[in-house]
């Protein structure tokens, strides 16, 4: 296959997003999809009891049904695994590793008791009736006040405080003891989770000593790791093959105790296994998220300059610490400052341990929390000082020639990090202009038609790009076309398309060239990370680059042995390569005629991140009779260093904003005193739908490139949720400015605003 000669400037465009037809078109492959002959079903008893010692669990009248293989207890897998953290590890965390299965306690309701094998999943739905438990009830530790109370102890070897992340930078105790203003807040964001479309699901399949796992997600690599340690294998005995993705948002993909049980039972009963959750088991058992507090307080001088911030926050981590289980409260401590120039900083996180499904990262992880309180204490101490919120915002803004500035250190972790670039006051000033700042924000407080308008703004930065590194391949193909093949994931985020755009402009190819992009699964290249903290594009595209780089040498090398001339002698051109008399040898041909194929691996490896930036706004609508929170308005505007493509970015930010907008005003996860969750399914969990919010726009900005790779891009995945909690706050708090309303904790549903409108006029 021959190229035209192009010069590309694929990177940049909006290119239609490749996967798209596919999906459109019903073609999709998710694991659910996936059938192999001789395929077994798995459904798995989950205690319905938050907290309890097991005395017994009796399965011998399910293994007696019709229909059933294999009924697997702790019992059946003997010396049961316990899960390893990935990120963020301390020692002290391993006490509270989650079991693959309950073995002597129960911590939490929905944690796996048994899984039940059947022909069908309906067959073992029925099986599990069948098995009878019996649960000796201990205290439940229902929230972070019973948590901290050494009766309801979890673990009975310690506390149910797991640690404290604490976030340093100079003085801040002294700082704000010197200060002229001080101002004291004590703020709260719920629990909620990250819903995806496409619930999890596995199917393994064991044949002659090797394992195959289809449904891995995210951290493909890193899961293998794991599962091969659980299970006594060699990792190259492991195959695990990423399918389609209805949506990951850091909660799906990581290690979970279905990740082992599955592959295990096709083990144990040397037949295919598949398992697919249903949504209340999503509900309850993937990784919860956010459940966090907080006494902040901001020290500034009379004219507003930010000198120090000072929090003691803690976070409801559920039943275990899994394996990201304190990345949240890491980057809680960490970002808390956001964008913002804050010579001193103390910020201690405490981890408390709850009978509640555990925590993991959500998009955003820590810093959508971290810009709620941090945004609302900025309003709030801009109306003490009597000093325009926006110009108090734009002061403190860090400037381009403070790059790269440093945030907090995070310790024990020994956490260090910096801002890379950026022109913070530029996404601001465009971001108010877009909205029409000054006339909306006039109208602050406005009765109109019976309802209370009010708009607000906020800033914050986005942290991706995490190391240490990533590796691509490029493969040429018969016909002259090139595949493409990463250690990063698709979950959803468009990454076939972007990731052609950027193998196309690296070999100066048109896009029908690049033959198909294939991600995350483990025998792609020989070795990969994945897809969380943002760092698709960064890591992976950076890889693809270098991995280009190599792919013309391959070529240039098997172009000399075909014209018989000096390496340096061959030009690699689009579909061609050129010797020194002019003599041409198509792609094609050479990799016709290469027994082993012509391919190339590449890496990239970096571990100071990207910081993305922006200024959110919004206008809302409130109703003192109701409390229903009406959008009427949201515009943001964020820096991401380079954009590869504007319309997958766009939906990237749109998305990413109404899942904010879920969290702000809807989403709640609620436990009663026993344990027990209340909002199990959708009928109670409410989540925003297309007609919701209706009128959202996101502007993208490339001023000021990345220094550390070179895409010069950075991490855009999560920017759009981080600073919806505090922008849509501050909106409702300039809306009711009148009744002197001031929330200061999410979500904010009718009920709750209702009750603060209430007591305000109660209290006047």
């Amino acid at each position: 296959m021959e190229h035209t000669r192009t010069t590309n400037r694929l990177i940049g465009s909006p290119v239609p997003r490749i996967e798209d037809l596919r999906f459109l078109r019903g073609r999709g492959q998710y694991v659910g999809d996936v059938a192999l002959d001789g395929m077994l079903h798995a459904v798995i008893l989950r205690s319905a009891v938050a907290h309890g010692r097991i005395r017994a669990i009796d399965t011998a009248a399910a293994r007696a049904r019709p229909g059933v293989h294999a009924v697997i207890t702790a019992a059946e897998i003997g010396a049961v695994p316990r899960i390893p953290q990935r990120l963020d590890v301390l020692p002290e965390f391993k006490l509270f590793q989650q079991p693959v299965i309950a073995d002597d306690k129960v911590r939490y309701v929905g944690e796996p008791l048994a899984v039940v094998v059947a022909d069908s999943a309906a067959v073992a739905e029925d099986a599990l009736e069948a098995i009878a438990v019996d649960i000796e009830p201990l205290r439940v530790a229902a929230d972070r006040a019973s948590g901290r109370a050494d009766g309801h102890r979890l673990f009975e070897e310690a506390s149910n405080l797991a640690g404290v992340l604490t976030a340093r930078k100079g003085d801040a105790e002294a700082a704000i003891a010197r200060a002229p203003y001080v101002r004291r807040e004590r703020f709260s964001v719920q629990r909620f989770t990250a819903v995806p479309l496409e619930p999890r699901g596995f199917l393994a399949h064991w044949n002659e000593g090797r394992l195959t796992v289809f449904g891995a997600a995210k951290i493909a690599f890193p899961n293998r790791r794991m599962l091969a340690a659980m299970m006594g294998l060699r990792e190259d005995a492991i195959r695990m093959v990423v399918n389609d993705v209805g949506g990951g948002f850091g909660a799906r993909g990581e290690f979970y105790p279905e990740d082992f049980l599955i592959p295990f039972a096709a083990r144990h009963t040397g037949r295919p296994v598949r398992w697919v959750e249903d949504r209340r088991e999503n509900l309850l058992a993937c990784n919860h998220a956010r459940d966090a507090e907080i006494e902040l307080a901001l020290a500034c001088d009379r004219d507003g300059a930010f000198l120090a911030l000072s929090g003691d926050a803690a976070c409801d981590i559920g039943a275990y610490v899994r394996t990201n289980g304190a990345t949240a409260a890491r980057n809680l401590a960490q970002v808390l400052s956001g964008p913002y120039a804050v010579p001193d900083i103390r910020i201690a996180v405490s981890l408390v341990l709850t009978n509640k499904t555990p925590v993991g990262t959500y998009r955003g992880p820590g810093r959508f929390e971290a810009d709620f309180f941090r945004e609302r204490l900025i309003d709030l101490a801009a109306e003490d000082l009597g000093i325009d919120r926006i110009a108090l915002r734009r002061r403190n803004l860090i400037g381009r020639d403070a790059m790269p500035y440093r945030l907090a250190t995070v310790e024990p972790l020994d956490i260090e990090t910096a801002t890379d670039s950026g022109e913070y006051a530029t996404t601001l000033d465009r971001c108010l202009a877009a909205f029409d700042w000054d006339s909306r924000a006039a109208r602050d407080g406005e009765l109109v038609e019976g309802r209370y308008l009010g708009c607000a703004a906020g800033c914050y930065i986005e942290g991706g790009g995490t190391g240490p590194r990533e590796n691509a391949r490029l493969t040429l193909e018969p016909d002259g076309r090139v595949a493409v093949h990463l250690g990063s994931t698709s979950v959803g985020q468009g990454v076939e398309t972007v990731f052609a755009q950027i193998a196309a402009d690296a070999l100066d190819l048109p896009m029908e060239a690049i033959a198909r992009v294939l991600h995350g699964s483990t025998d792609l290249v020989s070795e990969g990370f994945g897809s969380y903290s943002s760092r698709s594009v960064v890591m992976g595209g950076s890889a693809l680059l270098d991995a280009a780089a190599k792919l013309k040498t391959a070529i240039r090398a098997a172009a000399t042995r075909r014209l018989g001339c000096a390496e340096p002698d061959v030009t690699v051109e689009p579909g061609i390569a050129r010797g020194p008399d002019g003599t041409t040898v198509a792609w094609q041909e050479l990799a016709a005629g290469d027994s082993e194929g012509i391919s190339a691996e590449g890496t990239f490896a970096n571990t100071k991140r990207t910081y993305s930036y922006g200024a959110h706004a919004a206008q809302v609508a409130v109703d003192p009779k109701t409390g229903k929170v009406e959008v009427l308005d949201y515009m943001a505007v964020e820096d991401v260093g380079r954009i590869i493509n504007p319309e997958t970015l766009h939906g990237q930010c749109v998305g990413a904003i109404v899942q904010g907008l879920g969290g702000a005003l809807m989403e709640h996860l609620v436990y009663d005193a026993e344990g027990q969750l209340l909002t199990g399914t959708l009928a109670d969990y409410r989540m925003p739908t297309a007609s919701d919010f209706p009128s959202i726009r996101a502007a993208a900005l490339e001023q000021v490139p990345a220094p550390h790779n070179p895409l010069g891009a950075k991490g855009a995945g999560e920017g759009g949720i981080v600073p919806v909690g505090g922008v849509i706050a501050n909106a409702v708090a300039a809306a009711l400015r009148p009744l002197g309303v001031q929330p200061r904790e999410l979500p904010l549903t009718p009920p709750r605003v209702w009750e603060m409108i209430a007591r305000a006029r109660t209290s006047s």
